[in-house]
C-alpha cells in the first residue's frame, strides 16, 4: 500500500480511483449515494473531515501521505468487505437529518422520510392536535425523531424487538434532545405497547419477501437480516400490525405503512380495505395508508 501512494497526490486522484475501484467491483449503491461518484466522493470528504458539500475547492489541494493511506484504507474496506458506506462513517442522512448508525441497525431509508415534513396532509387535518405517535420497527430511531419534530405536541413511542437496535435509537434520541417526546420501547409490535390511542401509527417495518431475500446484493447482507425479512410474501409483520392497529387508533386516526416494491403482495393481502398509496419520490407504490374507520370495518 504504502508503496502506492506517491501516485495518490490530491482528492481528485482518490476520486479518481475510488470510483475505477467501486465500478470494477461492481458495487451495489443503495444505502445514500446513488452512484460510484457520489459514494467515493462523499467517503473521501468524510475521511479527511472536509465539508461534505464543499468538493470543488479541496479537489487539487495536496494531501499528506497519512491522509492519503487513511482514504486508501476507507476504499479498500468498502471494495473488499461490501460494507455499506454508513457503517464506515457510522453516519447516515435522511433530508436534512444525520444519524448515527453502525451494524446493530438497518442503514436508515424511508419514503416515508419524505412525506413527514408534509405532516401527511391532507390526511393529517390538524398537525397541531397530535399528542399521540406510534412508530413500530424504529430501528435507529430516525423516522420517530422526525415525526417528534414535525409534531410539537406529540409523545412518540418509537418501538423495536432488538435490544441492539434500541441502543442506537436512544444514542440518537439523545443527540437531538428529544429525551422525554421520543420513548423507546422494546417490544415485539404491541405486545409491550402501553394501551393508549394513538392519532398516528407509522411504521417501516420487515417486508422483503423470501424469494427477494435470496437475491440481496452483498451490502444488504451486511445488515440486520431481522430488519429486512418479511417471509414468503414479505407481508408477515404488516399483516399483524395491520391487524392490531385499529384498537390502537383513535377514531380520526391512521396508519401508515411502507412496503417498498411489495405493492402487488399488500394488495392481495389489504386491497379489500380499500388502501390510499401515497406518492413518493418513487410513485404510489411504497407506501400506503389506511384509516381508523376503514380498519374498524
Amino acid at each position: 500500500m504504502a508503496t502506492t501512494t506517491p501516485n495518490f497526490c490530491t482528492p481528485r486522484d482518490l476520486l479518481r480511483y475510488a470510483v475505477t475501484r467501486f465500478n470494477t467491483a461492481k458495487l451495489f449503491f443503495g444505502h445514500g449515494s446513488a452512484e460510484a461518484f457520489d459514494e467515493a466522493a462523499y467517503l473521501i470528504l468524510h475521511t479527511l473531515k472536509l465539508p461534505l458539500d464543499k468538493l470543488e475547492p479541496f479537489l487539487d489541494a495536496r494531501l499528506l501521505q497519512e491522509e492519503v493511506l487513511q482514504v486508501l484504507a476507507v476504499i479498500e474496506r468498502r471494495v473488499s468487505e461490501r460494507v455499506p458506506a454508513a457503517y464506515i462513517t457510522n453516519e447516515a442522512w435522511l433530508g436534512s437529518y444525520n444519524f448515527y448508525v453502525d451494524e446493530r441497525v438497518l442503514v436508515p431509508r424511508s419514503f416515508i422520510a419524505e412525506l413527514v415534513p408534509q405532516m401527511f396532509s391532507p390526511w393529517v387535518a390538524d398537525p397541531d392536535s397530535v399528542e399521540n405517535v406510534l412508530e413500530l420497527c424504529t430501528g435507529s430511531g430516525c423516522l420517530a425523531i422526525m415525526l417528534a419534530d414535525a409534531f410539537p405536541n406529540a409523545l412518540v413511542d418509537a418501538v423495536d424487538i432488538s435490544k441492539d437496535a434500541l441502543a442506537v435509537a436512544e444514542r440518537n434520541i439523545r443527540d437531538y434532545k428529544l429525551n422525554g417526546r421520543v420513548n423507546p420501547i422494546e417490544s415485539d409490535l404491541y405486545e409491550n405497547v402501553p394501551f393508549k390511542k394513538y392519532d398516528l401509527i407509522i411504521t417501516n417495518p420487515p417486508y422483503v419477501n423470501s424469494d427477494s431475500m435470496g437475491k440481496l446484493p452483498p451490502e444488504y447482507l451486511r445488515e440486520p437480516q431481522i430488519a429486512l425479512a418479511g417471509g414468503e410474501d414479505g407481508m408477515d409483520l404488516v399483516r399483524k400490525i395491520v391487524d392490531g392497529a385499529a384498537e390502537r387508533l383513535t377514531p380520526e386516526g391512521v396508519l401508515i405503512v411502507e412496503i417498498g416494491n411489495e405493492r402487488e403482495y399488500a394488495e392481495a393481502a389489504f386491497g379489500h380495505l380499500g388502501l390510499t398509496w401515497l406518492t413518493t419520490s418513487i410513485g404510489d407504490d411504497a407506501v400506503f395508508l389506511l384509516t381508523a374507520e376503514q380498519l374498524a370495518k
